[in-house]
Formats: structure tokens, C-alpha cells, sequence
């Protein structure tokens, strides 16, 4: 046992010396001598134990063409002290990549630039020398836009950005592309300066969108908007321009602060808006071309540059609810009328209804107030029927001109579409485009024919029972066609006859008119007061009361001088 404790502390001690014999060179760039150089080798001596070797190539080109020679001077990486074969092992290539990490560290931290090569492609990009550290280039880090061939790139010295660095994984991460837009920010800086609103420059089309093309100025875009290409209508820049055209724009803005340049061509050419109003003058009549149809109307370019809108409502008299697409089409040649110019919006309304004659001025010129006309009903309403007439035009019956003496709600139930009607115009209003119709006066008012024939209130009426209620009777009179209604309480003097039943229908009657109203068209009967009317005349006429004779002696009187008289 004593044995064994021994042993175990002799090993022990044996470990401790070996770790206090590690030189602390080891990991470290330390400066040596060479002493000698055998075949592609230099012998480099670092005040160790032992010389260590280092290939030439190492050395880069110093190596190759001779410069280092015995008695040079280097720097050297020691990677051990002494290997199995007693010698050191020395690195020159990790001694400039350690030189490299700390001044590449050192110009990171001031945000500085690096110069490096390309020499090599890896996936997702490329490998960079730094003067002996590598770093990876990714492809979106090459250049602003992308391009296909690198090799004019590759083995040229040029300057690289560091973006990321991790010494203990051994990762650069660099940008060619952080350099180049640098440099244009600043060569931007300096075009823009020199640029002043209102100047004229060439520029080359570089890139065309719906919306307008951009034109390299030299170094900086500026952008030409669609509708700044031409004073006319330009649907698309395609249509006028094509990329790597050189172009001559005038500068319209230009943002100092963001490098915004907006440019224009139709400013280099006569505004075609001046003196508009001469031009065109209003209700004067031109010809133009339909070059875009929206919802609301159509778009007629009148000369290059100068267009005008025919709204929905100024396309055609009566086609009011129709898409304009269904009225003109893109290219067409149409006549127009000029409604309005406002110089200032730079707007021109046109009507295309104008070059045609109003239909509705044609219509009561052809049929004026009281002309009868024919046509065939194309809509029934709670409130009317609607006539197509004559100039593709519509009047409206009213209910209260279908019927003299029925609700307009009940005459109306016998008409459907389709019908053919005749009626008879009562008002024509041009402006408010409305035609008034009327049916029942293609016959007469019979209120007015009655008061002709002497009804009125007072008169006295023969009429014949065409109805029999619980509240009176219907009746018409005699030689017209008026109905009216004699209520239960106008039917006698005396209560107990105020019996409807006692009368049939078909049977005379005669009543007095109590009431003849011609606006409201009312008639009032009442048998009632007929019995009254003609009690008072018999007294009038055959005594009183205050003479001593019955009212039945006057009555009896009367009617015996009335027998006399029939005989």
C-alpha cells in the first residue's frame, strides 16, 4: 500500500513539472530570425529550444520573389514549442490572420473600410481575403442590383464593410454593396445640388411603370409621371416611351432631403389651355374622339392635350339609366356641344344630346296641349300608367285622369302592359322633361255636362234606384252619368218611412239636389228635403196654419189642384 501512495505522488509531480515546462509562447505571434533556407523552407529561429520551419509560400509574395533571405526579420504564430520530432511548429499564415483580427477589429469599431479580394465562390455567396483573414460575402451583399458575372471582380483588390465579426468562431461577414451605395449617396448628393427646378436635361429611360418612367440623370433617377409625358391623355408611359431612349425633361421638383426629382416633357411644349375659352366657346359645336369611358360619362380629346368630359347625364335625351359603353365606344367619332370651360381646373363639360333635337320641344310642337295621341302602356304604378309616345318619349296618366266617376285605385285595375291606350295631352314642361296624359278627358266631365243641363243645388232631379243598402240608396241621375248616394235620413220626413227597403231597384225617384260641389265633384240628394221644399210651397200657395186649416186640408188641397192640372 505504501508502495502505491508513493507512485501516486511521483506521478503527480511528474504532471505539475510538465505544465510549468509549457513555454508561454504557444498560441501567441512572436518575432524570430531566419537562419536558413532549405529548398521551399525558411528556418526561423524564435529563441526556443529548437528552430521551427515555415514554408515560403507562407510569406505571399515576399517568399516568392526572394525577399526573404537569411537574417530576414518575420513574424511568426507559434503553434507548439516542439513537436515529435523536437522541432517547432511555427505558422506564418496564422501569425498574419491573428495581425489581421486585430486591425480589422480596430477598424470595425470605427466603422471604417477594408480592402479584401474575391478569390473565391462558396454556397450563398462568396470568400473574401482580408490580408489573411477570411470573411464571407453573400450574394445580396455584392452589388446594388444583382448581377450575373462576378469574374471581373474576383482577385481585385477593392474596398469591403464590415457588417459582423465573431473572433471566437473565426466569422467576417463583409458588404461590397454598403461601399457602392455610399458612394452613390454621395455622388447623388452632389448631382442634386446641381440640379434647380425648371431646367432642361437629357436622361436616359431606365425603367418604365404604369404609373410613369424613371430617367437616369447620371447618377441620380428622376421620375417622369404619366401624366406629365404629354398634355394629352397617355393610358400608359409605354405608349410614348421605351427604355434606354434618351429623353430631354424639364425638372419640375427637386428634395434636397430625400433626393426626389419629379421631371416632366409636356412642360417643354406649348400649354394647348391657353386662350381656351376663344377656342372653344361655349355652345359651339365640334368634333372629337372618345378616348375613355368611365361610369359617370365618356371622355372626348377635342386637339392633343385637350379633352372634355360628356357626363352621363349629357349623353342622350331619354336613355337615363344606360351605361355609356352602350352609348359611344372608345375611338368613335362623335359631335359634340361645349357646355362649359373652366380655364383654371383645366376642365371642359360637352353635351351630346345637344347635336339632337329635344325630343320633348318635338313633341308639343307635333302635339300641343289637348291633342289626343296613342301608345302602348310600358310601366303600371301605385300612382299612374307611363304611355310610350311618339320620339321615344313617355307621359304619365295620373289616377286621378283615368276615370270621371270611379277612384283612379279601381280604374286603374283595367289596364296591363302592353295595353295600346289613347289619351289626351294635358301639359308638356320641355325642362322637367314630364308629359301629362289623361284618359278620361278623351270623353266629357259629366259634373259639367250635368250643371249644363241644369242640375244644381236646389234643382229638383228624377233619378233611378241602382243600388239598395242598409244605409240608403244608390241612385243615377236621369240623362247623365252621375251617381250619388241618398242616405237613410234623407229618404223621408217621416222617420218611419226612412226605410231603404221600401225601395227596388229600377224604381223612379225624385230628390233634391242639396249639394253640387264641381272641384271636390260631390252631389248631394235628399227625398227629405223635396218633401219639405214642396210642403212650403203648398202653404205658400193654398193658405197657413193661422187660417184655420189643417196642414193635411193645405196638403189635400194642393194635390187636388195638381190633379186639375195633369188633367
Amino acid at each position: 500500500m505504501a508502495n502505491t501512495a508513493a507512485t501516486t505522488e511521483d506521478f503527480e509531480q511528474l504532471l505539475m513539472e510538465s505544465f510549468q515546462d509549457i513555454d508561454p509562447v504557444e498560441g501567441t505571434v512572436v518575432k524570430g530570425k531566419v537562419v536558413a533556407i532549405e529548398k521551399d523552407l525558411a528556418i526561423v529561429d524564435v529563441g526556443l529550444k529548437t528552430e521551427g520551419r515555415v514554408p515560403l509560400k507562407e510569406f505571399g509574395a515576399a517568399g516568392k520573389d526572394g525577399t526573404i533571405a537569411v537574417g530576414s526579420d518575420v513574424e511568426v504564430y507559434v503553434d507548439r514549442v516542439e513537436n515529435a520530432m523536437g522541432e517547432a511548429v511555427l505558422s506564418r499564415e496564422k501569425a498574419r490572420r491573428e495581425e489581421s483580427w486585430v486591425r480589422l477589429e480596430a477598424l470595425y469599431e470605427k466603422n471604417e473600410k477594408v480592402e479584401g479580394q474575391i478569390f473565391n465562390q462558396v454556397k450563398g455567396g462568396f470568400t473574401v481575403d482580408l490580408d489573411g483573414a477570411v470573411a464571407f460575402l453573400p450574394r445580396s451583399q455584392v452589388d446594388i442590383r444583382p448581377i450575373r458575372d462576378i469574374t471581373p471582380l474576383m482577385n481585385v483588390p477593392q474596398p469591403f464593410q464590415i457588417l459582423k465579426m465573431d473572433k471566437r468562431r473565426g466569422n467576417i461577414v463583409v458588404s461590397r454593396r454598403a461601399i457602392l451605395e455610399e458612394s452613390r449617396a454621395e455622388q447623388r448628393s452632389e448631382i442634386v445640388q446641381q440640379l434647380e427646378e425648371g431646367q432642361v436635361v437629357e436622361g436616359v429611360v431606365k425603367n418604365i411603370t404604369d404609373y410613369g418612367a424613371f430617367v437616369d440623370l447620371g447618377g441620380i433617377d428622376g421620375l417622369l409621371h404619366v401624366t406629365d409625358i404629354a398634355w394629352r391623355r397617355v393610358n400608359h408611359p409605354n405608349e410614348v416611351l421605351s427604355i434606354g431612349e434618351t429623353i430631354k425633361v424639364q425638372i419640375i421638383r427637386v428634395n434636397q432631403e430625400s433626393h426626389r426629382i419629379s421631371l416632366g416633357m409636356k412642360q417643354l411644349q406649348a400649354d394647348p389651355w391657353e386662350g381656351i375659352q376663344a377656342k372653344y366657346p361655349v355652345e359651339a359645336r365640334f368634333t372629337g374622339r372618345v378616348t375613355n369611358i368611365t361610369d359617370y360619362g365618356a371622355f372626348v380629346e377635342l386637339e392633343p392635350g385637350i379633352e372634355g368630359l360628356i357626363h352621363v347625364s349629357e349623353m342622350s335625351w331619354t336613355k337615363k339609366n344606360v351605361h355609356p359603353g352602350k352609348i359611344v365606344s372608345t375611338s368613335q367619332e362623335v359631335d359634340v356641344v361645349v357646355l362649359e370651360v373652366d380655364p383654371d381646373k383645366r376642365r371642359i363639360s360637352l353635351g351630346l344630346k345637344q347635336t339632337l333635337a329635344n325630343p320633348w320641344e318635338t313633341f308639343a310642337d307635333k302635339f300641343p296641349v289637348g291633342a289626343e295621341v296613342e301608345g302602348e302602356v310600358k310601366n303600371k304604378t301605385e300612382f299612374g300608367l307611363f304611355i310610350g309616345l311618339d320620339g321615344d318619349v313617355d307621359g304619365m296618366v295620373h289616377l286621378s285622369d283615368l276615370d270621371w266617376n270611379r277612384p283612379g285605385e279601381e280604374a286603374l285595375e283595367d289596364y296591363n302592359r302592353g295595353d295600346i291606350v289613347k289619351a289626351k295631352v294635358l301639359d308638356v314642361d320641355i325642362e322637367k322633361e314630364r308629359i301629362s296624359l289623361g284618359i278620361k278627358q278623351l270623353g266629357s266631365d259629366p259634373i259639367e255636362s250635368a250643371a249644363g243641363d241644369g242640375v244644381r243645388k236646389g234643382a229638383i232631379v228624377t233619378t233611378t234606384v241602382t243600388a239598395v243598402t242598409d244605409g240608403g240608396i244608390e241612385v243615377q241621375i236621369a240623362d247623365t252619368d252621375l251617381t250619388a248616394f241618398i242616405r237613410r235620413a234623407d229618404l223621408s220626413r217621416d222617420r218611419s218611412e226612412q226605410r231603404p227597403e221600401r225601395f227596388a231597384v229600377g224604381e223612379k225617384v225624385d230628390a233634391r239636389v242639396t249639394q253640387f260641389d264641381r272641384k271636390t265633384r260631390r252631389i248631394g240628394l235628399s227625398i227629405k228635403a223635396l218633401e219639405i221644399a214642396e210642403e212650403k210651397e203648398a202653404v205658400a200657395q193654398y193658405g197657413s196654419s193661422d187660417s184655420g186649416a189643417s196642414l193635411g186640408d193645405i196638403l189635400g188641397a194642393a194635390l187636388k189642384n195638381q190633379d186639375k192640372d195633369e188633367k
